[in-house]
């Protein structure tokens, strides 16, 4: 895994770098094994001549295993000469087939294209012009594995050339056919493959109810090595989705059964990947165990390699640098001796990477890389064949020299350099255009470390323009935004800006893949990309003293925009998000709303404030961003106390003076009502209602609103309709929750204000739930039960009595009503929630929740007010929105300045924590 922030990913849909592992293609190589009836062919008179071109497409095999591509393109164009003179069409067909994967590994899509292309023109007996429905003599079983297999070649090159609809009619093609041929391993590897084609067309619902098939199917099966694999391969399919408990539970059953038919690599991997899982966790402990396990397991050096890269890392990241220290030269020893390839070439670089991360005394992330998956020839793809102007020969230094440069400065490792240099020199042998790409950016990294620019420069250079050349853009955004920094550094501003919009233009282009990546979710996103939007904020705004541009306001304000947007992508591991409407759109519609984004950068916090009709404006504080995160901590602390209200208050002027003060006279002359925030990190978990300018509480002069994104908003008063809700809760004591003395007065005070139905304890199951959502348009749901936001979806859940229902069952629950219930949920209250301790990003979760039910609006609590103020509060705000008709916001700030003014709760743990979220009228 890349445990560094400035990861490469390797997994992308359109390019299917990282999805052969995925998509468990675990026969593709057409071959003497992979042929179960060759014996029919060899009876041909010319037998000979076939033998010897079986022999080059073993030949062919091997080098493609060992990943020399382009060694086994030439050795399999010797193998169809000889069919071809032979005159078997079935094995020119294969050999076409297995060209193509050669192709695809090597970058060149139009001789994969023509490669695939002809192979199935071989194998078809009469052409029909229905996409994806070639015919065959289903009476030759060899035409018809063949033409399976070489179904699955195509649907692969689909995927990777963006081809995702294309490449789902060829796996389900490629199902039937395996299906019609008895052979059901092969057709629930075509089941997988289409899941992955799914989730690359967004349709992730039909994906995981394809793989919960696919599963059903592999546990009636007996015990094989290949039911090992395919399902290690589905648990990481969910792994790499979020969901660990049902990936953890698979990845068990695969150890199980690997165990069962003594299996040793089946086993490790296995290991591997329940190591990754407890890693994520953060369970340190669970995690070292079980790569201790799995490195006794492996009987492959190149996957021991891998085990220890991630246990690198692991011992990096809780910092136990002696034992890191230790382990490192043991790994380059092991790489050292692996054949050159592209496994190789990605172990040194990841190695490197560690080492340039434990010379700085940082500690690298628990991610994915390269070489700690380590690639499989399905698994990866190499670029083009260098072309004679690509050459660096007479343009910059070549690595050696900027290695000996290094070693004479006395600047850099010698042990580093010399590993990324090695690198470069494989790649270049391997002519792996790819691997190249990110060895000379990675050696451009190291030069930006040691701030020899000039130097750095030229080499990021040299790897954008190959990852360019070979439509790289998983790693083009890298050194993109690589040169947007090195550029800042030397004071080429309009340069940096650029750099820095191509990466972030980049970024979302790829934004389904991202969001697929096999990642250890929260820190490689934090790490690898949202500096690339923070970064380019503070580029934008200069320095504190500095007046931007509009127009670099408006670019600001649209990146906080789209970095809100790629955190929720990251949260859901989806890319399931869509602007609804343009910014200045929604800005604009409410006269009375003034719209504030701050954004918490490493040396200050800067604002980005918008009135109606009015251009934007800016204005900043100083201080550093481990001191901001600090206050906030306690402040959220304090407000969560009874006793230190004082503090709270010292500590939330602070924070109003940041975000509030400097624009408090223009609110008042604007006569705004209504403040509607997008925060941005720890931010979130603080009540904005809470901010004290000295005198008053915020909530005392203004309404408030949260947003993820001004994007994902369509304000609009409550339609003139009689609410009706459905109202739900626990009171008793469950699942290890304690029991909330006070929710049943709630839901009996609630159902006095509007009418509706009442579940309470027993009576509200998730069955239950599900039921009534879909009998009933209920405008109103309002549940009184414990939940946990989070800042992942794992742990983000609402409580039934039967089980916690996830964020993600939440939105099929409602999904579903939306089919069946045009109406929209206006309002969605969870009142007896709260951010998970410790987490400070937790309020995520909020925002998660409050998109995936759906509704326009989301009152929650973000900490458990346990006393009978919260029946008062949620009675007060529902008689505003049905009596008085107030908006949303205003309707809950009554409730809540009702509190204050009680003598009983007017501390702030009472009627702060409630916040809403969305729709604000």
């Amino acid at each position: 895994m890349y445990k560094n922030h400035y990861r490469i990913f390797p997994s992308l849909l359109k390019r299917a770098h990282r999805w052969g592992s995925v998509l468990l293609l675990l026969t593709m190589f057409l071959g003497a094994a992979a042929l179960p009836t060759v014996a029919h062919i060899a009876a041909n008179p010319i037998v000979q001549g076939v033998s010897d071109a079986q022999g080059l497409m073993q030949q062919g095999r091997t080098l493609y295993e060992t990943q020399r591509f382009s060694e086994a393109a030439i050795i399999l164009q010797r193998a169809l000469t000889a069919f071809q003179s032979a005159g078997n069409k079935l094995w020119q067909a294969a050999t076409l087939s297995n060209l193509s994967l050669v192709y695809q590994q090597l970058g060149e899509w139009s001789e994969a294209e023509k490669a695939i292309a002809s192979s199935l023109s071989l194998l078809e007996t009469k052409p029909d012009p229905t996409p994806g429905k070639e015919r065959f003599s289903s009476g030759d079983a060899t035409r018809t594995h063949i033409l399976a297999q070489t179904l699955d070649v195509r649907g692969r090159l689909q995927l990777a050339r963006g081809q995702a609809d294309s490449a789902l009619n060829s796996w389900k093609r490629a199902a039937e056919v395996y299906a019609h041929m008895g052979d059901t391993s092969a057709a629930i590897r075509s089941r997988i493959n289409q899941a992955t084609a799914m989730q690359a067309l967004g349709l992730y619902r039909q994906a995981q109810k394809t793989l919960a098939e696919a599963n059903e199917i592999l546990q009636k099966q007996p015990d094989s090595a290949l039911k090992a694999a395919g399902m290690h391969k589905l648990g990481n399919v969910l792994r790499i989705s979020g969901d660990l408990d049902r990936a953890e539970a698979v990845l068990q059953q695969s150890l199980a059964v690997a165990r069962n038919v003594r299996s040793p690599q089946s086993i490790s991997e296995a290991l591997l990947s329940l190591g990754k899982i407890a890693q994520v966790r953060g369970d340190s402990q669970s995690a070292l165990n079980y790569y201790q396990q799995a490195i006794a397991s492996s009987p492959s050096p190149a996957l021991k390699i891998q085990i220890q890269l991630n246990q690198l890392g692991l011992l990096l990241e809780d910092k136990q640098s002696n034992a890191a220290a230790v382990l490192w030269p043991s790994i380059l020893s092991q790489i050292d001796s692996l054949p050159s390839s592209r496994t190789s070439v990605y172990a040194r670089i990841d190695l490197a990477r560690s080492l340039m991360k434990m010379s700085a005394g940082g500690t690298p992330t628990p991610q994915d890389s390269q070489a700690g998956e380590t690639p499989t020839p399905q698994d990866s793809q190499a670029g083009g064949t260098p072309t004679p102007q690509d050459s660096q020969a007479g343009e910059t230094p070549t690595p050696q020299e900027f290695l000996g440069r290094s070693s004479r400065d006395g600047q850099l490792s010698s042990e580093i350099a010399q590993m990324l240099a090695q690198a470069v020199r494989d790649a270049q042998n391997l002519k792996d255009r790819r691997a190249e790409s990110y060895a000379l950016g990675t050696l451009g990294e190291l030069y930006e470390h040691t701030q020899q620019e000039s130097d750095a420069l030229n080499l990021t250079q040299q790897a954008l323009l190959i990852a360019q050349t070979i439509d790289g853009g998983d790693i083009a955004y890298q050194w993109q935004w690589q040169m947007g920094r090195l550029h800042k550094t030397q004071g080429e501003m309009e340069k940096a800006i650029a750099f820095y919009e191509q990466a972030i233009a980049t970024l979302q282009s790829l934004r389904s893949d991202l969001v697929a990546i096999d990642s250890n979710v929260q820190f490689s996103f934090r790490e690898s990309v949202e500096p690339v939007y923070r970064q380019f904020v503070d580029l934008l705004l200069g320095s504190p003293d500095a007046q931007p541009t509009q127009e670099n306001l408006l670019k600001a304000r649209q990146a906080i925009e789209s970095l809100q947007l790629a955190e929720l992508d990251n949260f859901f591991r989806e890319a399931c998000l869509v602007a609804k409407r343009p910014i200045d759109v929604v800005v604009d519609q409410d006269q009375t709303a003034a719209f504030i984004y701050p954004v918490i950068l490493p040396e200050r916090i800067e604002v980005i404030f918008k009135l109606p009709q009015q251009p934007l404006r800016r204005y900043n504080t100083s201080i550093a961003q481990a001191e901001v995160e600090t206050i906030l901590a306690q402040l959220r602390q304090k407000l969560t106390e009874p006793d230190t209200v004082k503090e709270a208050q010292s500590l939330s002027q602070k924070v109003y003076n940041w975000l509030i003060q400097p624009a408090a006279s223009d609110l008042a002359q604007s006569q705004i009502k209504t403040l509607v925030f997008v925060l941005d990190g720890a931010l979130r978990n603080i009540p904005m209602a809470a901010l004290y300018d000295g005198e008053k509480y915020l909530v005392e002069k203004y309404a408030f609103a949260l947003t993820p994104g001004l994007q994902l908003v369509e304000p609009k008063p409550v339609e003139q309709i009689q609410l009706q809700g459905l109202i739900a809760g626990i009171s008793e004591s469950r699942q290890g929750f304690p029991r909330l003395k006070y929710v049943e007065n709630e839901l009996h005070q609630i159902g006095t204000e509007i009418p509706g139905q009442t579940f309470l304890n027993q009576q509200f199951t998730t069955q239950v739930f599900n039921n009534q959502i879909n009998l009933q348009p209920f405008p109103v749901v309002h549940l009184a039960t414990h939940g946990q936001f989070s800042s992942n979806a794992d742990r983000t859940f609402i409580l039934a009595w039967d089980k916690p229902i996830k964020v993600n069952e939440l939105n099929s629950l409602l999904r579903r009503r939306d089919r069946r219930q045009p109406a929209a949920i206006e309002l969605l209250v969870l009142s007896a929630c709260e951010t998970a301790t410790g987490d400070g990003r937790a309020a995520l979760g909020l925002a998660g929740v409050a998109i995936r039910a759906g509704a326009r609006s989301t009152i929650a609590s973000l900490w458990q007010v346990e006393d009978e103020s919260t029946a008062l509060l949620m009675s007060q705000f529902y008689q505003g929105i049905t009596n008085n008709q107030l908006t949303k916001a205003e309707s809950l700030r009554q409730a809540q300045l009702a509190l204050l003014q009680n003598p009983q709760y007017k501390r702030p743990m009472s009627w702060a924590p409630y916040v809403l979220v969305g729709n604000w009228l």
